[in-house]
């Protein structure tokens, strides 16, 4: 079945590439092409082409590709993308005509007001719901630890982002675990998107172009993950001319070149970034630590990216990250991310669009322990590897309807342990797990259409298939009562590439708009998505030691349910933008484990691994200005996330610990003159946790216990932050091609220190009294200071 499915979607390009140009007695012609920024080359993403004083258009997609079918004649087309000056431009349209635009950016005035890089009316009549778009630009500005831009602390700004604290990695949406969201770059999914311990993410931002969350009402290309899609997409880099970007900040540097190679036609962006923490405590540590001299404690990442313009018909991208987090003082620890994406954009005609994409990413994590003076020492290393291929078209069928149709393919790898240990008498003991393995495929089709003139529906199905290969040991389990871990019945070995088990699901996907006037619109979406992969970990926040596990004979795939409505309004001209949004998101077999578990190299751990149900459902309101002096969001979320686990706090909804009640979250830009004031303000409920309401006192030592046997029955202290940054910019003209600009900024102003978590330990000096203790990652005022440039 399968392959039949993905035949005739290879086939439908073919036929479709054979009627080029039938007869059509209404005349109509397609006029398609790039819009592209005439400074620099940068494909514009979501720009508009249309029919001026109607409702026929096209925006341009991720490549900045449009096609527009109009009846013969002659037409005024204007070209929009705020932030730019428009162009208009007649034709006469007697064929099928090729043509491409290149507006330019707007003066200082107009990017001053203009804030975004979308359509002004976008939040009305666009599909999208559930959806957050953040131009690079207004990231740079906002306020950021130790005055570091950070795509993923700005988005956890986003009403419906959160994180269980400072120092997590990754981020939570609308209460999913943080391997629930896929995060792509250029196409190639990140597993951990955070260097030191979630304290900075892993995209350089002078290597970004374009940032888009997707929380819900996802379309039918996107799969394998049930909460959110990130889709990063980098710079192409400059084909106009070189440009240099670079900043010098008080714990890493970075630096980013970009040019041609042959003007208009081929271009490159290499980007890197290093931390320098070590370089600067080594001095001191030196002196009062010898011992710790030679710590190692820094991270670094390189981002690079090439394209060329074969001709009018074919572009390819060739790009690749390389991350790595090194730690070390005594013992070894590391962790990074390796991606490469090869993209090859082709147009069978001026209807027909298609972008073929194979990705390879690799993380891994490697640990070490050796006794100084002995041969005695453990070392670990773990890592997942993906190998995808993936064709994408979109055929725009008429200004009524886009289908986009796809197949892909992805070869998991898992590396779940290499592990050994050697004793004082040099004997290792190998105690690795098996490598899994399986391949995941997908098959999407879906159509944007335009029912009536004020309702828009976008409406398709993904069906994804999951097979769990050999080689390896099979394990079979007997049930017994909830929460016990299940007893061994036999255990079976696979061959290689033997098919141990199948799964397929069936995703349909549904988003509709209904616009009342210019200004506001009603949408509602629906989308069920399946997830293959899950990450295993029963700690409070994830930590790069986390083991992803794939479904297997005894791990059913994590499938979610999730709908929404909202009303979208905006104001004073498109000045101001709200919206009020309602979800409920249901899932089954979400992950959760018996008590005492043993998750660590155990090949065993199946037994002790319990599925069971989940629910999120909650209101997001967010007000946005995009004109203006000032600029910035103001958001609130009120959310209820929870579990249902057999055997698991007395068989009743439990919170997850991801819920979070009350979210409020706010940041304001204001520009004057030369300057750039910004200000971040965060408050969250505190998460769930289990606390003792009871305690045994056995020989003066106090053992806490839980009489109610509940789980997450107590929460921990709210979280609230306020963050302040000013930027300078040292150079007059802001046209120059020389700019250099100060930012001081001071992370968590009023010194507050926020619970990590809590937990409780007999009161020193009073044996018989317990206490509550509050442990803060950031307990402390940061400023800090950095200087940008670019020439």
């Amino acid at each position: 079945m399968l392959n039949r499915i993905i035949l005739l979607l290879l086939i439908i390009p073919q036929l479709i590439f054979s009627q080029e140009n039938p007869t059509n007695p209404n005349q109509k012609f397609t006029i398609s092409g790039y819009v592209k920024d005439g400074k620099n080359g940068e494909a514009l993403i979501g720009a508009l082409v249309y029919k001026k004083d109607t409702q026929l258009g096209s925006s341009t997609n991720e490549y900045g590709f449009y096609s527009l079918t109009l009846p013969a004649g002659k037409h005024t087309l204007l070209i929009s993308f705020v932030g730019y000056t428009s162009i208009m431009q007649e034709i006469d349209l007697t064929k099928n005509t090729t043509l491409n635009f290149e507006p330019k950016e707007q003066g200082r005035d107009l990017q001053e007001v203009e804030i975004t890089a979308e359509a002004a009316d976008k939040n009305v009549k666009s599909m999208e719901m559930s959806v957050a778009k953040l131009d690079i630009k207004q990231i740079q500005k906002m306020p950021a630890l130790l005055g570091e831009v950070d795509v993923i602390k700005t988005i956890q700004l986003l009403p419906g982002v959160t994180t269980v604290g400072e120092g997590a990695s990754g981020f939570n949406v609308r209460g999913g675990n943080i391997d629930q969201n896929l995060v792509l770059l250029d196409e190639a999914p990140v597993y951990n998107s955070s260097h030191l311990f979630g304290f900075f993410s892993v995209f350089n931002p002078d290597a970004v172009k374009d940032v888009k969350l997707i929380k819900g009402g996802i379309p039918s290309q996107y799969g394998g993950r049930v909460s959110s899609i990130l889709d990063i997409r980098m710079k192409e880099g400059n084909n106009k001319t070189y440009e240099v970007n670079g900043g010098i900040g008080t714990i890493f540097s970075r630096l980013a070149i970009e040019a041609p190679i042959k003007k208009d036609k081929a271009s490159f962006i290499i980007a890197g970034r290093r931390s320098y923490i070590d370089v600067l405590a080594k001095p001191a540590l030196k002196k009062r630590q010898p011992e710790l001299a030679d710590a190692k404690f820094y991270f670094y990442d390189l981002t690079a990216k090439i394209n060329w313009k074969i001709n009018d018909k074919n572009t390819v991208f060739l790009s690749g990250y390389l991350g790595r987090d090194v730690f070390g003082a005594g013992f070894t620890f590391n962790w990074g991310n390796t991606t490469t994406s090869l993209r090859w954009n082709h147009i069978f005609n001026s209807k027909l669009f298609m972008n073929m994409t194979a990705f390879y990413s690799n993380y891994d994590y490697q640990l070490g322990f050796k006794q100084e003076g002995t041969s005695q020492k453990f070392e670990w290393k773990s890592n997942i590897i993906n190998y995808s291929v993936k064709p994408d078209f979109a055929y725009y069928l008429n200004s009524k309807n886009t289908i986009r149709f796809g197949v892909q393919a992805i070869y998991f790898d898992f590396v779940p342990g290499r592990a050994a240990v050697t004793d004082n008498k040099s004997n290792t003991i190998n105690i690795s797990l098996e490598n899994k393995r399986g391949i995941e495929y997908g098959v999407y089709l879906g159509n944007e259409q335009k029912l009536l003139p004020r309702l828009t529906a976008e409406y398709g199905i993904r069906w994804s298939f999951y097979n769990y290969l050999g080689e390896g040991t099979v394990y079979y389990y007997r049930d017994t009562i909830p929460n016990e871990e299940r007893p061994l019945e036999r255990e079976e070995k696979a061959k290689s590439w033997e098919s141990i088990k199948f799964y397929h699901n069936p995703e349909p996907r549904l988003a509709l708009n209904y616009t009342i006037d210019d200004k506001s619109s009603i949408k509602a979406s629906y989308n069920r998505m399946a997830q293959y992969i899950q990450i295993v970990s029963n700690t409070a926040a994830s930590t790069p030691l986390d083991v992803y596990t794939p479904v297997t004979n005894n791990i059913k795939p994590l499938v979610a349910d999730q709908g929404a409505i909202g009303y979208f309004r905006n104001f004073k001209e498109n000045m101001y933008e709200t919206s009020v949004e309602i979800y409920y998101k249901y899932m089954q077999n979400q992950l959760d484990y018996i008590d005492n578990s043993d998750l660590l190299l155990n090949k065993y751990l199946e037994a002790q691994l319990l599925q069971g149900l989940g629910r999120a459902y909650g209101a997001e309101v967010y007000l946005r200005k995009t004109k203006g002096k000032l600029t910035g969001w103001l958001s609130y979320t009120y959310s209820k996330t929870e579990r249902l686990v057999r055997g698991i706090s007395n068989d009743e909804w439990f919170f997850s610990k991801y819920d979070r009640t009350h979210m409020v979250n706010t940041s304001a830009t204001y520009d004057w003159k030369r300057f750039s004031f910004s200000a971040n303000f965060v408050y969250l409920s505190g998460t769930p946790a289990t606390f003792p309401n009871a305690k045994l006192q056995l020989q003066s030592v106090n053992i806490p216990y839980n009489t109610e046997n509940k789980r997450n029955n107590y929460r921990n202290t709210p979280y609230h932050r306020l963050d302040l940054a000013v930027t300078y910019n040292l150079t007059r003209n802001p046209e120059a091609k020389k700019r250099h600009s100060v930012v001081v900024s001071v992370y968590n102003v009023y010194n507050r220190r926020n619970a990590f978590s809590i937990y409780f330990r007999t009161k020193e000096g009073e044996p018989m009294q317990t206490e509550a203790v509050r442990y803060s990652v950031i307990g402390t005022i940061i400023p800090a200071l950095t200087y940008n440039f670019r020439f």
